[in-house]
Order: structure tokens, then C-alpha cells, then sequence
């Protein structure tokens, strides 16, 4: 084999390697590094930051930085009121925001159950090329805790697919009649491969005990259906 031939494969095998999707977790110096009192004020990064994530594809580098604010009034320590996430992307030396999300814990009323907490569930969090498509498609996934913890707290689970938001609201229950699903009419214009992925965190979530989505849910979901109880 030529040297120049061999060149020619080693660059294509390297930049081929290079190009791949890729995502890790920040360390603590690497976040303090990243989030900058310039950049907390500029983009209102004003939480605790729980966690923090870089991802590459071809698009560029991106990074995901989560977010919790403790109740300094809550009913028990360590309890969040309220979450946000922020998504940004160097744009050279410079740090744009892409998209970033907020929720919190409801207030107890007549149709709400009283929540103490709510938090991100990174254990189900993916930074994957869902499609194969080269571009990295968040799917982040949090939670809330009610009387009887995750029992009767809800579930979101968000994907992030091409800059769009497609969500399923989950509400546990102890009792059968307590638990709902509500899927995005969006969810189901996904990828298969897409939606594969987020049914089997799904699956995970239910092994694991932390959910309990209604009767059938699988088949609903096949069927495109947009909400399903066991009522």
C-alpha cells in the first residue's frame, strides 16, 4: 500500500470517528468552568445546578445544564419547588441559547393532589442520535413526589427532536382509577426508532417501580392514542 493511499484511509477512518455523536457528564470544575456569574445573569441561571452535560454531533457542541431550586419552605428538607434545564450551543467562543424548560411542584387543590418535590430523573436521561441522523435528540425525564413519594407524583418524559418539544404527562396513582397518560399528537410523527427509544425508558421506569402507566398502555401507544386510563 502507498503512503498517500494510506493517508487518504487513515484521515477518512479519523474523521469519521471524530464525526460520531458523542455525549459525557461534566465534572464540578468543569461546571464552574462553563457557567460563568456572566452567564448565570445573562440567561437567569439562578437554581442550584444539579447537573451538566456536554454532547457533540454534527451540528456542533452543545451543552445541557439542569437545574433545581429547594423549597426553603417546604414540609421536609432537601425538597425541590421548581426545575429548570437550559440547552446551548457554541457558536465559537460564544454561547447561545438553544431552548430551555421550566416546571414546578403544583399547589394542592381540589383537582390537584398536594406534591413536595419535583426533580430531574437522570438515570433515564438520553443524549443519543435517536434517527441516525448524526444530530443528538435529548430525551429528558423528571418527576414529582405526592403523599406516598413517586406513588402518586407525575412523570414527563421530553424529547427534543430537530429544536421541538414532544412530551408525555404521566399521573400516578395508588389507586387504578388515579392514573392518566396524555401523549403529544407530535410524539407520533417521530422516527420509529424515535419512539422505540422513549417507550423502552418507559418500560424501564415501570421495572423499576417509579411508574405505573395505565392498563395497555403499550397497545394504546400503537394505536396513536393521545390519552388512555383505566377508568
Amino acid at each position: 500500500m502507498s503512503k498517500f493511499l494510506f493517508l487518504i484511509i487513515a484521515l477518512t477512518t479519523f474523521n469519521s470517528l471524530i464525526g460520531q455523536p458523542s455525549s459525557r457528564q461534566f465534572d464540578t470544575s468543569e461546571i464552574e468552568q462553563l457557567v460563568t456569574e456572566d452567564l448565570k445573569a445573562k440567561l437567569n441561571i439562578n437554581y442550584s445546578i444539579y447537573r451538566a452535560y456536554e454532547y457533540q454531533d454534527k451540528l456542533g457542541t452543545h451543552y445541557l445544564i439542569l437545574t433545581e431550586n429547594q423549597d426553603a419552605n417546604g414540609l421536609k428538607p432537601d425538597y425541590n419547588d421548581s426545575i429548570k434545564a437550559f440547552c446551548l450551543s457554541r457558536n465559537g467562543s460564544d454561547l447561545q441559547l438553544d431552548w430551555q424548560l421550566r416546571d414546578f411542584i403544583f399547589a394542592e387543590s381540589e383537582t390537584n393532589p398536594i406534591e413536595y418535590s419535583i426533580w430531574f430523573w437522570t438515570k433515564y436521561l438520553s443524549l443519543t442520535d435517536l434517527d441516525n441522523d448524526g444530530i443528538i435528540d435529548p430525551v429528558i425525564i423528571y418527576g414529582t413526589s405526592g403523599m406516598n413519594g413517586t406513588d402518586d407524583g407525575r412523570i414527563k418524559i421530553l424529547t427534543y427532536y430537530k429544536g421541538e418539544k414532544r412530551a408525555i404527562r404521566h399521573q400516578n396513582g395508588v389507586h387504578d382509577s388515579e392514573r392518566n397518560t396524555q401523549v403529544d399528537k407530535l410524539f407520533y410523527q417521530l422516527p420509529n426508532s424515535a419512539r422505540t427509544a422513549v417507550i423502552e425508558i418507559m418500560q424501564r421506569i415501570t421495572s423499576d417501580q417509579n411508574g405505573i402507566f395505565p392498563y395497555g398502555w403499550e397497545a394504546n401507544m400503537k394505536l396513536g392514542k393521545l390519552h388512555f386510563d383505566e377508568n
